[in-house]
C-alpha cells in the first residue's frame, strides 16, 4: 500500500471542497477570506480529513457523509496554526516554507482569520446534510468540546504557562493529550459519526478513541524528535524552536532512542485497537507512516 499516494489523492480531493467553502461572499470581506484561504489551503498532508474519511469507510459509512466533517476539522486545525504562530504565542515566521499568516496579513487580520476559520469549521459540521440531524448535532458538540477549553485550547494554555517552569511528565502528557491529541480524536470520531455511530459505549466508538490516543501522542513524540534531529528545509519551519522557547518536551524526560521506542509502543496499541475490524489496513499503514515520517 502506498499511503503517501493515498494521502495525496485525498488532499487533492478535499482541497476542492476547502476552497469552495472559502470563496469570498462579499467584496468587502476579501482581505479576511484571502487570509483564510492562505492558511487553510497552504498545503500539508491533510491527516485529519483523511482520518475522517477512513473511519467513515471502516465502519460502513458513505463517502459523501464524511466530506463536510473533513472540511470542518481542517478549518479548525488551520485556525489553531494561525493562532499558534502569532507573536503572543510561538512567534513563528515560517509555516510549510511560507511566511506565516500574521507576517503576510498583520496580527489583526491573522487574529480574525483564526477566529473565522474555527467558526467556519463548526458551521460545516452542524450543517452536514449527508448525515442524520442527531449525528450532525453530536459531531458539532464533540468538535466544540475537543477544540475548546477542555481540549485543544486547554492544552495550549498548559503549554504557555509551562514555559520555563519544567513541568513534570504527567503535566506534559496532559498537555499533549489535549493540544495535539484532541483534534486527532475529533477527526476519528467525526468519521464514526459520519458512519452513524454516536454512542460512546459502542465498541467501534471506543476503538476510534483508542486509536486516536495512540497516534496522537506518537505524533507529538515524533514532532519533538524532528525538532531536534529534523531538516528545517524538509520540515518547512525552524528546528530547535522548543529549546529556544524553554519548552519541556518528551526529550526532557527520555533519550531519542527511548522516545522512539515509546512512540512505537503507542502506535502498536493504536493499531491493535482497530485490528478486529475488516478493512483496517489503510489506518494501520497510516499509523506506521506517521511514526516514521520526516516532516
Amino acid at each position: 500500500m502506498d499511503i503517501a499516494k493515498l494521502l495525496t489523492e485525498n488532499t487533492e480531493f478535499i482541497d476542492v471542497y476547502l476552497a469552495k467553502n472559502l470563496e469570498t461572499p462579499e467584496k468587502e470581506l476579501e482581505t479576511l477570506y484571502s487570509s483564510m484561504r492562505y492558511s487553510a489551503l497552504s498545503g500539508g498532508k491533510r491527516i485529519r480529513p483523511f482520518l475522517v474519511a477512513e473511519f467513515c469507510r471502516l465502519f460502513g459509512g458513505k463517502a459523501e457523509a464524511a466530506v463536510d466533517f473533513a472540511c470542518a476539522i481542517e478549518y479548525v486545525h488551520a485556525s489553531s496554526l494561525v493562532h499558534d504562530d502569532m507573536p503572543c504565542m510561538d512567534n513563528d515566521e515560517l509555516r510549510r516554507v511560507k511566511p506565516t499568516n500574521h507576517v503576510v496579513y498583520g496580527e489583526d487580520i491573522a487574529l480574525l482569520c483564526g477566529d473565522a476559520l474555527i467558526t467556519r469549521g463548526y458551521e460545516m459540521a452542524a450543517r452536514n446534510k449527508n448525515v442524520s440531524t442527531e449525528a450532525a448535532l453530536a459531531a458539532t458538540a464533540m468538535l466544540l468540546r475537543e477544540a475548546g477549553a477542555v481540549g485543544m485550547m486547554g492544552g495550549q494554555e498548559i503549554d504557555l504557562l509551562s514555559e520555563g517552569k519544567n513541568p513534570d511528565f504527567a503535566t506534559l502528557m496532559k498537555m499533549h493529550e489535549k493540544k495535539t491529541g484532541a483534534l486527532i480524536k475529533a477527526s476519528c470520531l467525526l468519521g464514526t459519526f459520519a458512519a452513524g455511530i454516536t454512542d460512546e459505549n459502542d465498541e467501534r466508538y471506543k476503538a476510534a478513541v483508542k486509536y486516536a490516543y495512540g497516534i496522537g501522542l506518537a505524533f507529538q513524540i515524533v514532532d519533538d524528535i524532528l525538532d531536534v534531529e529534523g531538516d528545517a528545509a524538509v520540515l518547512g519551519k525552524a528546528t530547535h524552536a522548543d529549546a529556544a522557547l524553554g519548552k519541556t518536551t518528551f526529550l526532557s524526560f527520555m533519550s531519542v532512542a527511548e522516545a522512539r521506542a515509546y512512540a512505537e509502543k503507542l502506535t502498536a496499541e493504536a493499531t491493535n485497537a482497530i485490528a478486529p475490524y475488516a478493512g483496517n489496513e489503510t489506518l494501520t499503514e497510516l499509523a506506521n507512516f506517521l511514526l516514521t515520517r520526516k516532516k
